[in-house]
């Protein structure tokens, strides 16, 4: 029998990003079984090779150097978020290896490395393109919002989101007046809060991780902070254990998601691909949903799938320039990837969470409580405005 094709990467699986690693090997673990009951690639069973790399960057680089010269993976893809995909480049370029990363903004950006690819819908503005639809649908309001204020965790991953805000808030005339960072150490965020009682912003722009979204969401809860318009770049609403967790206090939210199971978004495929997540992920610490990253995950590897099947080989030159000139059928629609490696057509949902009544998740089941109310295009629902409006209609 034919030795395994060996795929190696790492993932969050410990750590603050725990839930979306997690997520994403499970929906990587369903791909696998999938593909070696259909009889492998190239005739060979697949075995996914998955580290650890406990949301700490430091620990990429060598976990890259083990999965080539110690675990002798034939092929490498890339982690979740910027942390698990940045550290392993300088590696990926040195040896020429061809790279499909899950999710990760802007890496590539002044790397310019033909042979990744990333599962991000950012398109090719990928810094602009997380929030675009979030200020101008603020712009786009009666009465306009005239200010806005920046609170963000004090992070790597901030950074991105926090220049794309501001280059939105000068495009549409929106004045900063307050920009504060906060430790992710923090566990009550309330004084942040309430700091910005005196300027009170008309836009309250986050950029969070999952557990401070939460500490934030409930800090202008308890603070009574009513701006206009709340959200934006938070990594934390997404995941179903947060939204357990807050149910109504997520009311008026207005955030980016990537996929979420709307009328004009279930490709084909992606019905049972969530189906049989959802029944696998109690107990696994996944995000029992998995609506943000497992969808994403699952097609991450149904383009290296293609791809491989497509050159015959395993050689990284041949699956890059096949990647780069294919269009791929995946559970989150059809993928094109263009200059940088990103989505040749950015397709970052704007969502506003309207009508929950509880906690738990059988709300987040329900249609309507998680409205696509951009791009028109995807459209489930219509902005409810202000942010004080959509709170009271819980």
């Amino acid at each position: 029998m034919s030795a395994p094709i060996r795929i190696g990467y790492c993932l969050s699986l410990t750590g603050p990003l725990a839930s979306n690693g997690n997520t994403a090997r499970l929906a990587h673990r369903i791909w696998e079984q999938n593909v070696n009951r259909a009889g492998g690639l190239l005739g060979r069973q697949v075995e996914m090779v998955c580290i650890d790399d406990a949301t700490n960057p430091k620990l990429v680089p060598d976990i890259y150097k083990r999965l080539l010269d110690v675990e002798k993976v034939d092929l490498l893809i890339g982690g979740y978020g910027d942390n698990s995909v940045a550290p392993a480049m300088p590696l990926v370029m040195e040896r020429q290896r061809y790279l499909v990363g899950l999710m990760a903004l802007a890496v590539n950006a002044s790397l310019n490395y033909p042979n990744y690819f990333v599962m991000i819908p950012t398109g090719p503005r990928p810094v602009e393109a997380l929030t675009e639809g979030f200020f101008s649908l603020a712009a786009n309001q009666s009465p306009k919002p005239q200010t806005m204020a920046i609170l963000a965790a004090d992070a790597p991953f901030s950074k991105a989101p926090v220049q794309g805000a501001k280059a939105h808030a000068e495009k549409h005339g929106f004045k900063l007046v307050s920009e504060m960072l906060y430790p992710l150490s923090a566990a009550d965020l309330s004084s942040f809060i309430r700091d910005l009682q005196p300027v009170n912003p008309d836009i309250l722009f986050l950029c969070a991780y999952l557990n401070d979204s939460a500490a934030l969401l409930r800090a202008i809860d308890a603070v009574g902070l009513a701006p206009k318009m709340v959200g934006g770049a938070m990594i934390g609403p997404q995941n179903g254990a947060i939204k357990a967790q807050l149910g109504p206090l997520l009311n008026g939210l207005v955030n980016y998601e990537y996929w979420l199971p709307v009328p004009k978004m279930m490709y084909p495929g992606v019905a049972d691909m969530i189906a049989e997540y959802q029944s696998l992920a109690e107990g696994t610490g996944a995000d029992p949903l998995g609506y943000y990253v497992a969808p994403q995950a699952y097609a991450q590897m149904q383009v290296v799938e293609q791809a491989i099947v497509g050159t015959k080989s395993l050689d990284d030159a041949k699956l890059a320039e096949f990647t780069r000139a294919t269009s791929f059928k995946t559970v989150v629609g059809d993928v094109k990837f263009g200059p940088g490696g990103g989505w040749s057509e950015a397709r970052v949902l704007t969502v506003q969470y309207q009508n929950i009544r509880s906690t738990g998740l059988a709300d987040f089941k329900e249609p309507g409580t998680q409205a696509v109310v951009g791009p028109s295009s995807l459209a489930s629902g219509a902005l409810i405005y202000p942010y004080a409006k959509a709170k009271r209609k819980a």
